[in-house]
């Protein structure tokens, strides 16, 4: 995982994220024309600076400790048609095209297989 400053991000933008103990933030996947959250996944200022400079999604994995690209290995790319900041600095919000499923299980998205609260009628 790059240093905070050693990456090629931005600093102006590196100056605006707010991160954990670790140096990450989250990062949610959403399907650019639907609206359908896909995932979250971690980001550091290194998976940022590639995600905002290849326009496929970057992210740091936390339990292999190393980068990897959505779809590298499954075919299931994110293409990124959007990047934007929370107002905290904490979160960005990735509007992706997804080719495929999102989730490492095969589902669509990481939230189709655990409805806690299903939706209710009006």
């Amino acid at each position: 995982m790059s240093e905070q400053g050693n990456s090629g991000l931005d600093p102006r933008i590196a100056a605006r994220l707010k991160r954990d103990a670790a140096g990450l933030f989250p990062a949610v996947a959403q399907q650019y024309d639907t609206g359908e959250v896909l995932m979250v996944g971690w980001m550091d200022d290194e998976a940022l600076h590639r995600t905002l400079t290849t326009g496929r999604c970057t992210y740091w994995s936390r339990s292999r400790k190393e980068y990897w690209v959505k779809g590298d290995t499954s075919g299931h790319v994110q293409w990124v048609k959007s990047v934007a900041l929370d107002c905290d600095g904490d979160t960005v919000l990735v509007k992706v095209d997804q080719v495929g499923a999102a989730c490492h299980t095969g589902d669509r998205t990481c939230f189709d297989a655990d409805v806690l609260l299903p939706p209710q009628a009006d």
